[in-house]
């Protein structure tokens, strides 16, 4: 059965003080990135750090008591197991979660801080559910599916309520896909609510399955690469979802890691925000291909759960992607005064040494010789490029690492 417009304003109605209305936030930053007039749609401030306590808790406060007595299950990389572990902790039911083995391990400590059994298993999402759907049928648990389920879709349609009701004249919306839960039920209420609003679908290039289906016209299952993007990993999207999306979408883009990365790296730099991969997803295209000049635009920032160790390497990546952090390779002759020479030629150019690594041992230096790993922050693509051919007409022999 396909959710409706009621459903939607049901789900709302049952909120309580469980689920938080998310802020919408005018970016003045990423108006002028993008030429459009952009207000951020913060779920990742939402309770468990993403939109999906929205579904979970819909669903789980939704099932009958014969439902509830031999607990739940759940598949999920993280954002869905949490949020179906908090609402059965709420409840007072049993929770079993199946995530993958490549979750990230921070992930799974907090669905098991919910109180929630975890099992890993499966290489991704699909093989999680697989699993998922063997306990179920074992222990009689009720199965919380991540997307494809008409309460879970009916309280992610509580986000487009929330956008209308903050922002009546918006343009255009642009949300994560992955199963496709979110889309569907911003799609139901945006589009019951004003048909002229146009909805955009983003997922990642390496798991477009969706896109691959609305383009064809029929359901299909894709293959997936890998992407640091697990929260929108999704090789079979639902058939619900499908249905609805196929419907009511007027389009689906793709993004990359590289411009993830990048979008990430500007939200906490710019707006302060931790916004995890798949959620930085829409606003990444909204970056990458500024499609809606003068428009006003919503991007949804789906959720905020990312890994720490993660997150060191985006501000690495985004610092080096953007031409402000430098890694050159150096080998000098090993004497006094040589490190000095270079050391002041990067200084003539206002180049910041943040690192400064010497080896004279490994079998790449020649016995004689210092090699001189130097990380160096610049200003921009610009300021690095004059840079590299200031030290290239001084003769300096370096290689650059990254």
């Amino acid at each position: 059965m396909n959710p409706t417009y009621k459903d939607i304003i049901k789900a709302q109605s049952m909120q309580g003080n469980v689920i938080r209305k998310t802020p919408l936030i005018y970016s003045d930053s990423f108006s002028r990135l993008s030429g459009s007039k952009v207000f951020l749609k913060a779920e990742f401030q939402q309770k468990t750090g993403s939109f999906k306590i929205r579904g979970a808790y819909f669903k789980i406060k939704s099932l009958k008591q014969n439902e509830k007595k031999n607990g739940v299950v759940a598949a999920s990389a993280g954002n869905h197991a949490q949020g179906v572990a908090f609402a059965s902790a709420l409840e007072k039911i049993p929770c079993t979660i199946v995530m993958p083995l490549t979750a990230s391990p921070a992930k799974v400590a907090a669905t098991k801080r919910y109180g929630a059994k975890v099992i890993l298993e499966g290489a991704n999402y699909d093989e999680s559910w697989a699993k998922a759907q063997d306990i179920a049928r074992k222990t009689n648990a009720t199965i919380i599916h991540a997307f494809d389920d008409p309460h879970v879709i009916a309280a992610q349609g509580v986000i487009g309520l929330e956008i209308m009701e903050d922002l009546p004249d918006v343009d255009e919306v642009y949300t994560p896909i992955g199963g496709g839960g979110l889309a569907a039920g911003i799609l139901i209420a945006i589009k019951t609510k004003n048909p002229k609003v146009k909805v955009i679908g983003v997922q990642s290039k390496a798991f477009p399955a969706m896109k691959n289906s609305f383009d064809s016209g029929k359901l299909q299952s894709g293959i997936g690469e890998r992407t640091i993007a697990d929260g929108i990993s999704v090789k079979n999207p639902g058939k619900t979802t499908f249905k609805i999306i196929n419907e009511l979408i007027d389009d689906i883009v793709l993004v990359d890691d590289t411009q993830i990365i990048k979008t990430m790296f500007l939200l906490m730099e710019r707006a302060k925000m931790v916004v995890e991969p798949a959620g930085a997803v829409s606003l990444a295209y909204l970056l990458k291909a500024k499609p809606s000049p003068r428009k006003k635009v919503v991007p949804i920032l789906g959720g905020g759960n990312v890994d720490m160790y993660l997150l060191g390497q985006i501000v690495a990546k985004g610092l080096t992607n953007m031409g402000r952090m430098t890694k050159m390779f150096i080998l000098l002759p090993d004497k006094p005064g040589a490190l000095k020479e270079v050391v002041d030629e990067i200084a003539m150019l206002n180049a910041n040494i943040v690192e400064v690594i010497h080896d004279r041992l490994s079998s790449k230096v020649p016995a004689g010789s210092a090699g001189v790993t130097l990380s160096l922050e610049t200003e921009d693509q610009v300021h690095a490029d004059k840079l590299i051919q200031h030290l290239k007409k001084k003769n300096i022999q370096f290689e650059i690492l990254s």
